[in-house]
């Protein structure tokens, strides 16, 4: 039972963690300051891995629905309506987060975790300051901010991918493709994949930042910290994700 109680300390931990980062900026002008720059950190920079994993995700989806429809009595265009569900509910928020935090959560938990072990967050506190809401809150509410919009950028560019295999290979009619792409569309899917993501840019901030800004010990612990934080935020988004699909999609 150690594990358990290891656990239940470890959640203790984050909750009181995270009573110190929700509170009210002492200074705003700062505190928007540093929220623009995550926006620009966390997001913007991350939209060039996006477009390359999406124009690749989209396009295997194409063949591999293609290749394992074989059956003659479901329309053509079948392989686009397909390909669109499987964007929409899982690849373009679970998915796609699943592989932001490996990029975002190790960077904000290797970030926070050396300014803890070179005493620069001793000496923030020192001066008065709550450096949780300082160093934190900016993290969580910038990736929150651009969470959505990179979806979007992830739904439209995964559907190009798929366009594009049907350009270029004809194992789908480029019509047909398009026109499965807007049968029986459903609005609010893509209004579920967008909430959900709002949940997901939450965990991957917060349990990152919470794993940095606890590391004890040296550059080592720092290293640990990161793949901590990257392997405790997967396994709460697709705990998440069980949950919210069951409860929004039931």
């Amino acid at each position: 039972m150690t594990w358990l109680y290891n656990v239940l300390n470890a959640f203790g931990e984050y909750c009181t963690f995270l009573w110190s980062v929700i509170s009210i900026p002492e200074k705003w002008r700062e505190f928007f300051k540093r929220y623009t720059n995550e926006i620009s950190k966390l997001g913007l920079d991350s939209i060039p891995l996006i477009l390359i994993v999406s124009l690749f995700i989209g396009a295997l989806c194409t063949i591999l629905i293609k290749l394992n429809i074989n059956n003659p009595l479901l329309p053509r265009y079948s392989v686009g309506m397909a390909t669109r569900e499987i964007i929409l509910l899982e690849f373009s928020s679970s998915i796609l987060c699943l592989i932001l935090s490996g990029k975002v959560g190790s960077n904000i938990a290797s970030e926070i975790g050396t300014m803890r072990v070179t005493e620069q967050i001793d000496a923030i506190d020192i001066m008065g300051i709550n450096s949780a809401n300082f160093l934190v809150m900016p993290k969580i509410t910038g990736l929150i901010t651009i969470m959505p919009f990179l979806v979007i950028i992830c739904m439209f560019t995964s559907l190009l991918g798929g366009y594009f295999v049907c350009v270029l290979t004809a194992i789908v009619d480029v019509d047909t493709y398009l026109y499965g792409i807007q049968t029986s569309f459903t609005p609010w899917y893509v209004w579920f994949a967008l909430i959900k993501s709002l949940f997901f840019a939450f965990i991957i901030s917060s349990v990152s930042a919470f794993n940095g800004y606890t590391v004890r010990g040296g550059s080592v612990e720092v290293g640990k910290a990161s793949t901590r934080a990257v392997v405790v935020s997967n396994i709460m988004i697709l705990f998440t994700d069980v949950l919210l699909t069951k409860i929004m999609l039931q």
